[in-house]
């Protein structure tokens, strides 16, 4: 009978994968460089096959390697699901998270992938609101998380991710080019207007809010329709978008930053145990810009590591 495959050498593959690194990996799996070099031999010579391409320090899967990805994931989750349905002490309870429709498009099915797989006994309460509001919900205990961007010091915020903020317009249509640039853009308190407007006063460029929303759907709509412009972050582009840079005459954004709020009751096991989750898995989320995940390049992806049952809440 074949020799089953080995449980730790799966995890360490995938954390070489979801970190982009065998050092980075390392880290992870709490294992030296060297140890993660050997289970990855280990695991090619009892699968027959490579997994990665060897080329420099970049992390490239192989056809094989690719395809053991799946497999690998499936059996971690079920090995977590198992030791977790005999786990007397496995919390138990539920949490409320809010985060703005943009983040909940991009980020919750990461996050949620990763938490209710380790946590099957916790319910998840989750709203989708402004940042304004989302903090507001915090502050009054309606809330025990909260993905927000931050717009004010908070003492009990802590900034998760941080990536580019960009000026986008539609690939097929020329808006930017307009004489007077049409906006599609967040509320008054967004932050990413805020930042938007200012460049384009201290540039000159005439400009006119045609939109406002806190709705990213709309936002989104405007912009892949040639209606208007608009100032997003790395995360929220989609396929049919354009960048636009100094080239086209549009100036740098400072990043945007991503915080999670914690509320008064979020030192519960289950609350701590989400944030933990929302730490880890906004911290590996890597995916191109326009595919249904994002992907951070190498360079942002090592500056953000050095930093169920769902049902919708409303109030």
């Amino acid at each position: 009978m074949a020799t089953p495959l080995d449980l730790d050498q799966l995890r360490t593959f995938v954390a070489i994968v979801d970190a982009g690194s065998f050092t980075r990996a390392a880290e992870e799996v709490f294992k030296t460089q060297s140890a993660v070099s050997m289970q990855v031999r280990r695991l090619e010579e009892r699968l027959g096959t490579e997994l990665f391409e060897r080329s420099g320090r970049q992390v490239k899967l192989t056809e094989a390697g690719a395809r053991l990805l799946g497999y690998a994931r499936r059996m971690l989750v079920l090995s977590q699901e198992t030791l977790s349905a005999f786990d007397e002490e496995t919390i138990e309870g539920h949490v409320r998270i809010g985060l703005p429709d943009d983040y909940a498009e991009r980020f919750l099915p990461e996050i949620m992938a990763r938490f209710v797989r380790s946590n099957p006994r916790v319910e998840l309460q989750i709203a989708c609101e402004t940042t304004t509001s989302l903090i507001e919900h915090v502050e009054k205990g309606h809330l025990d998380v909260a993905l927000v961007c931050p717009t004010r010091t908070n003492a009990w915020s802590e900034i998760v991710r941080t990536e580019p903020l960009h000026f986008v317009t539609s690939a097929a249509h020329s808006t930017h080019e307009e004489p007077v640039l049409p906006l599609a853009i967040g509320r008054v308190d967004c932050a990413w207007r805020q930042e938007g407007i200012a460049a384009l006063n201290r540039i000159g460029r005439p400009h006119r809010i045609l939109f406002t929303s806190w709705s990213a759907q709309i936002v989104t709509s405007a912009v892949l329709a040639g209606l208007a412009v608009s100032v997003l972050p790395e995360c929220a582009l989609r396929p049919g978008m354009r960048v636009l840079g100094e080239a086209d005459g549009f100036p740098a954004l400072p990043d945007a930053q991503i915080a999670v709020m914690l509320g008064r009751n979020a030192g519960s096991p289950a609350a701590a145990a989400l944030v933990d989750h929302i730490r880890a898995s906004l911290r590996n989320l890597v995916t191109e810009p326009g595919q249904p995940m994002p992907r951070l390049s190498a360079s942002l992806a090592a500056r953000n590591a050095a930093r169920p049952r769902a049902e919708a809440a409303a109030w």
